[in-house]
């Protein structure tokens, strides 16, 4: 399809939209309706629904590769680059993937109705704290169509009703995996609205979610680059899980194994680039950069990726591009990295805690005091000791998903998966007492 007729086709599929305002207001009742009736679903049965909708996404598999070919064909005519192109491609094994996250999220524990804590009072009052779904949440998102399904069944699970708003250029593929997560939900008995995607590519649709759509959303959780989330959290007049730039370092400090850390350097910036638990500095300590340093920076030359570094790391490799101050504030998500020597561990935790985003770090030593103050002094979600900082992610902590990291120090933080996406309420069980 050639980007002149995909146009034209989007735009015949809005214009039979009935109009935005009359569109979202029938959507935000719906989700709230919805929402009631999840919390009170048992958790076998919310199980079987998500399973029901992974079947659902295999058999529909063929026709999602189709959406998605039109959505990479648009991006690809658009001048989309090769990190972007990575984040909105599907194939079979993608697919595949997704469906399982599903099956997942279905083993996990019913998270709704978990008994907290327990205080019993002096006057013979018992206090339980009971989680309780959070209600309506609305996730707004842009080139990953996986998080379509990733965010409906996290959702679900915690007895959450769930309004997802796609970026324009993935919206054909988020929908083919949003109705045929529907269809399998339904086909199981619940509700195909506990997951409703905004079928529009009209971006006041974003400003109307962001306003609460008349109090039908309890929560945002934004997915995408800095502009979103920065325009996410100052219009919301919801809550919202931040989720910034995933600035992530890796630090080889002195008493780093120099097998171990050209294994987790490589993976760790090279395994997938364009995810937000990708490397995007290389920190090293200059105790041991002369035999550090070297190996580290050619490991990644090697594999495509561009090094941007200081003086020192110029000098252990020609094909080292100098580096700018704002290369060390730049989320790349590309086959790009910067590259910094440092002065020991102090100098290392000062340069995170200036540059860094507080989403994932990761010190690779065999020092157990220095893993140990690094771990303690960095200020971020998720703090790594001699692993990849791409195991920043829900499925690896056994949360069966994401919705997303959460960078704030609110509510969730880190991978925000289904405890997260829950919230709390006091039950208190009395004999007649009154208050003196």
């Amino acid at each position: 399809m050639s980007a002149s007729v995909g146009m034209e086709a989007r735009a015949v599929q809005d214009a039979a939209l009935p109009p935005l305002a009359d569109l979202m207001a029938r959507i935000g009742p719906q989700a709230r309706a919805t929402a009631r009736a999840l919390a009170l679903t048992p958790g076998a049965a919310k199980a079987r629904a998500l399973a029901s909708a992974a079947a659902c996404i295999r058999q529909d598999a063929r026709g999602i590769l189709a959406q998605n070919a039109l959505d990479l064909a648009d991006a690809r005519a658009a001048g989309r680059p090769a990190a972007f192109m990575d984040r909105l491609m599907l194939d079979p094994g993608r697919i595949e993937g997704i469906a399982t996250g599903v099956d997942g999220v279905a083993s996990l524990a019913d998270p709704v109705g978990r008994l907290l804590a327990t205080i019993e009072r002096p006057n013979g009052l018992v206090i339980e704290r009971v989680a309780t779904p959070l209600g309506v949440v609305g996730v707004i998102f842009e080139s990953r169509p996986n998080v379509t399904v990733d965010a409906a069944a996290l959702c679900l699970m915690a007895g959450n009703a769930c309004i997802l708003r796609a970026g324009s250029e993935t919206l054909r593929t988020a929908t083919a995996l949003a109705d045929a997560f529907r269809r399998g939900i339904a086909e199981a008995g619940l509700p195909a609205d506990a997951a409703q995607l905004v079928p529009t590519r009209d971006r006041g649709a974003v400003g109307l979610m962001l306003a609460g759509l008349d109090g039908a959303i309890d929560v945002i959780v934004p997915r995408g680059g800095r502009s979103l989330v920065e325009r996410v959290q100052a219009d919301a007049r919801v809550p919202v899980f931040a989720h910034l730039d995933g600035l992530c370092h890796v630090y080889v400090a002195a008493g780093a194994e120099l097998g171990m850390a050209r294994r987790i350097v490589l993976n760790a910036k090279m395994r997938r680039t364009g995810i937000c638990g990708a490397a995007e500095t290389l920190l090293v300590d200059r105790a041991v950069a002369d035999t550090r340093l070297g190996p580290l920076v050619r490991d990644l030359l090697d594999a495509g990726c561009e090094v941007r570094g200081d003086a020192a790391a110029q000098a252990a490799d020609p094909r080292v591009r100098p580096a700018a101050e704002a290369d060390w504030a730049t989320e790349y998500l590309d086959a790009i990295i910067a590259c910094r020597v440092v002065d020991g561990l102090g100098d290392a935790l000062d340069h995170v805690e200036r540059w860094g985003s507080h989403h994932t770090d990761c010190i690779v030593t065999d020092d157990p005091t220095e893993a140990e103050r690094f771990l303690a002094e960095v200020d971020s979600a998720i703090v790594l000791h001699n692993a990849s900082t791409q195991f920043a992610d829900g499925g690896e902590f056994g949360f069966g998903g994401e919705i997303g990291i959460a960078t704030g120090r609110m509510h969730a933080r880190g991978p925000v998966g289904t405890e997260q996406l829950t919230s709390f309420k006091y039950r208190v069980r009395g004999a007649g007492q009154i208050r003196p």
